[in-house]
């Protein structure tokens, strides 16, 4: 079972962040469909018959390496959008692999570095009463989605699969022939439901997938403060492979 709380401690995090007004739509896919994206050795991770993607929109806040005090400012504040699945090591540890990450801050494109797949482009997080209004568009190509949510109740004991889909605690990139770890830490998201008014997305197609089918399951959260991301890191290659 995937852990609701950080499964590690991040003591030397290599970036600090919030990540609020998060938003997130998961749609089951069959797994073969998902195991093509990923490289070896990973394999899909599956709940309930089935692979899962998700789409989550978000805004990034108080982004600072370590040892900038949170009185100081950091980066500005930006949108992040995230196209992602879910996959575990030969080791039994689960991650996410990322299909697709839209970013309105060209300077965190220095994550490629490490294999993040970062796309540049214009996004945009607006609160309009009730409702959460997402969009964006890549620079280049022709990826972009537009996705406005109504906030719900609050999640009060969240289900196995509420816990499921949200909760990972680290992510697995791939460079130079390498698999790469990068943990996270952070409080337990504080869900709540929530319902779509308008849907539009390409990011799926982009990624190389089918088109979702049906509704997605959809979580809504204020967000987490205390992100803590440690240093990627390359893993063996006999760990990798």
């Amino acid at each position: 079972m995937v852990a609701y709380g950080a499964e590690q401690r991040v003591r030397l995090p290599a970036l600090r962040a919030a990540w609020l007004t998060q938003t997130f739509l998961h749609w089951p896919y069959p797994a073969e469909a998902v195991q093509a994206l990923l490289p070896e050795p990973l394999v899909v991770d599956e709940y309930e018959g089935a692979a899962w993607v998700g789409l989550t929109p978000f805004v990034m806040a108080d982004v600072r390496p370590p040892g900038v005090p949170a009185g100081l400012p950091g980066l500005p504040t930006f949108p992040e959008t995230n196209l992602r699945t879910y996959v575990r090591h030969p080791d039994g540890r689960d991650g996410l692999w990322f299909l697709s990450l839209e970013v309105a801050c060209p300077l965190m494109l220095a994550a490629r570095g490490v294999g993040v797949p970062y796309h540049p482009g214009s996004l945009d997080v607006t609160e309009r009463g009730e409702t959460v209004a997402y969009s964006g568009r890549r620079w280049t190509g022709r990826a972009s989605y537009r996705l406005v949510v109504r906030p719900g109740g609050p999640v009060r004991r969240p289900t196995e699969r509420d816990v499921w889909l949200t909760s990972r605690w680290r992510a697995y990139t791939r460079r130079l022939g390498l698999l790469w770890e990068t943990p996270v830490e952070h409080e337990p998201w504080p869900l709540a439901d929530a319902g779509i008014e308008v849907l539009e997305e390409t990011l799926t197609a982009s990624a190389g997938l089918p088109a979702p089918s049906g509704e997605p399951v959809v979580h809504f959260s204020e967000g987490v403060r205390h992100v803590r991301l440690g240093a990627p890191r390359p893993l063996p290659r006999a760990a990798a492979a």
